[in-house]
């Protein structure tokens, strides 16, 4: 037998350690919710303040978004789908080009209805419905299941985004999840902790369009999935002792 069987057991039994300890850490139970009110409060430490935890009450439109206009008794002053181009105007027929973003649809159809009654149609009676959100896009990248760009409803939340792209991966950091969001000042990224959001101890922040989540890696679950795949190697190697 070869004379460093020993430290070969040595290792066996570190490895079993490490395995140990992180199968005792992963033993331990999610905290239960908190009851009553989530805490809606923003963090500013974080970057939180221009979050919120409540949707418009009334959609915008935004570049990307499909519509259908309907001129009651009118088919061919109608038109679907009707797409906001990236200047966030919309091509109408018999009114042209008109500036549509930031409006709902319901102010949409009243600005359309006036432009009809100015010379073209008695009473007209428009409505504006949404046909596509394509505005709506959300990146998810770092440790989840699968990560992507998604489609979201208006009013969808951080928790959605991580739900689309399947949930954090083992090694996720939960408490490590960086948001990115362009504002008229720029870029900007709040921090939030998804463990504190599942306990209602944090607010779970609306999603805006174009927002980028990156979920944090913990590096000691990193090291154990590392020493997983080098597991077959291990066996591979004590058996031909």
């Amino acid at each position: 037998m070869r004379s460093d069987f020993p430290e070969k057991k040595l290792f066996l039994a570190s490895v079993v350690l490490i395995a140990t300890s992180f199968s005792l850490a992963a033993c331990g139970s999610t905290p239960p919710p908190t009851v009553g009110l989530v805490n809606s409060a923003t963090v500013a430490a974080d970057g939180q303040a221009d979050y919120s935890p409540f949707a418009q009450t009334s959609y915008r439109l935004s570049p990307s978004d499909q519509i259908a206009v309907t001129v009651y008794r009118e088919p061919d002053l109608s038109a679907s789908p009707l797409m906001v181009g990236p200047d966030g105007t919309l091509a109408i027929p018999l009114i042209g080009v008109v500036k549509v973003q930031g409006l709902t649809p319901a102010e949409l159809a009243q600005l359309i209805k006036i432009k009809l009654a100015d010379g073209y149609i008695r009473n007209p009676s428009v409505s504006v419905n949404m046909i596509e959100f394509a505005s709506h896009v959300v990146t998810v990248e770092g440790a989840v299941e699968k990560t992507g760009v998604y489609t979201f409803k208006p009013g969808a939340k951080l928790s959605t985004a991580l739900s689309l792209a399947s949930g954090p991966s083992r090694v996720a950091k939960l408490d490590r999840i960086a948001v990115f969001r362009q504002t008229a000042e720029g870029v900007k990224v709040a921090r939030f902790d998804y463990g504190a959001i599942r306990q209602g101890m944090m607010l779970d922040p609306v999603l805006a369009p174009g927002d980028r989540v990156v979920v944090g890696t913990s590096g000691s679950a990193q090291l154990w999935q590392d020493v997983l795949r080098a597991a077959p190697v291990f066996g591979l190697f004590f058996t031909a002792l």
